[in-house]
């Protein structure tokens, strides 16, 4: 029997076709229908006589699900994060629920080093010097307005220390940075882990990798800048609303650090605007939420979502929440 599937937002892991689909072809018995995206109000029409729906971030509430109920068997998000699909309505109804986890953990750690390196090396500083002319101008051969700082031997503290967190810490020996790991925010102690506030006045680079949980919203905030060097970084790659924005800006501006790199914000797209934008910080770096999104990880995603499907069909599920 034939079950109807569709990928309600393709376009989020494709660029131009880009993907090899053969994973999710190749399981038997789908009739695939992919959608580059859908709006909230096609996606009742979309997945009506759907056996099985893949998500990225498109909504899927209660009453959605409870609508689809009589032939929606299986939702796979398409990612790790899981608050777009109402788990609850989910299990209620039978709808089994899985996810996509470990698929970008290559990406994520070489972005993050992107990032630190561009702003311990002061590079958007010193691209804007040639883009006007200054080095050009100059009387001497370099220009050296911008103090550019060695990883070697700095403390790279980690709030997050899941795969991606640990695997951030694999790359550090390489640069010769010494890693510092943060106790889990809202956990019990754990042995060989520092407590948050002793965590912020050691590390050179604080770089983030644990969820947006009510125990992480808004983890770093005023008094958690004001505790950090002065001379220190913070990377978020993790998620928006972590940080917040606004003390962010505030501290960058008062110098009670020296720089951060964002691949996340609040509220994304940010079409309301975003004071990490609005700001026009020379030390500050945003990027469009891509530190995931290397071809090969959108592979991976690709290639799990199949097998999720597959293990569904076989009766054995797999990467269920």
């Amino acid at each position: 029997m034939t079950i109807r599937g569709a990928f309600l937002d393709f376009d989020t892991v494709s660029v131009n076709d880009d993907m090899d689909l053969s994973p999710m072809r190749e399981v038997p018995d789908i009739d695939w229908c992919f959608h580059g995206a859908t709006r909230p109000e096609e996606v009742e029409k979309r997945i009506e006589g759907c056996g099985l729906v893949v998500v990225n971030k498109v909504v899927l509430d209660a009453a959605t699900l409870e609508r689809a109920a009589g032939d929606l068997r299986l939702v796979v998000i398409a990612a790790t994060g899981t608050n777009n699909v109402d788990l609850e309505a989910a299990s209620r109804l039978g709808i089994t629920v899985c996810n996509v986890r470990g698929y970008g953990t290559p990406s994520v750690v070489q972005h993050v080093y992107a990032l630190i390196l561009a702003l311990t090396t002061q590079l958007p500083r010193y691209m804007q010097a040639v883009a006007e002319g200054r080095w050009q101008r100059h009387h001497q051969f370099c220009i050296l307005d911008y103090p550019i700082r060695e990883l070697n031997g700095l403390n790279l503290g980690i709030v997050g220390y899941g795969t991606l967190g640990r695997g951030v810490a694999g790359v550090a020996p390489a640069f010769g940075l010494n890693i510092l790991v943060c106790q889990r925010p809202g956990g019990a102690p754990q042995s060989g882990r520092l407590p948050l506030e002793e965590l912020l006045a050691q590390s050179d680079i604080l770089s983030l990798h644990c969820p947006l949980t009510d125990d992480t919203r808004n983890l770093i905030g005023r008094r958690e800048l004001q505790a950090m060097k002065d001379d220190a970084i913070l990377i978020n790659t993790a998620r928006g609303g972590i940080v917040n924005e606004q003390d962010l800006v505030d501290a960058l501006g008062a110098g009670e650090i020296a720089g951060a790199a964002f691949d996340v914000l609040t509220e994304e797209p940010p079409k309301d605007g975003n004071v990490l934008l609005d700001a026009g910080l020379p030390n500050l770096i945003v990027t469009p939420h891509i530190a995931w999104a290397s071809r090969q990880a959108r592979q991976r995603v690709i290639g799990v979502v199949g097998t999720n499907v597959k293990a569904f069909l076989d009766g054995s599920p797999v990467n269920l929440v």
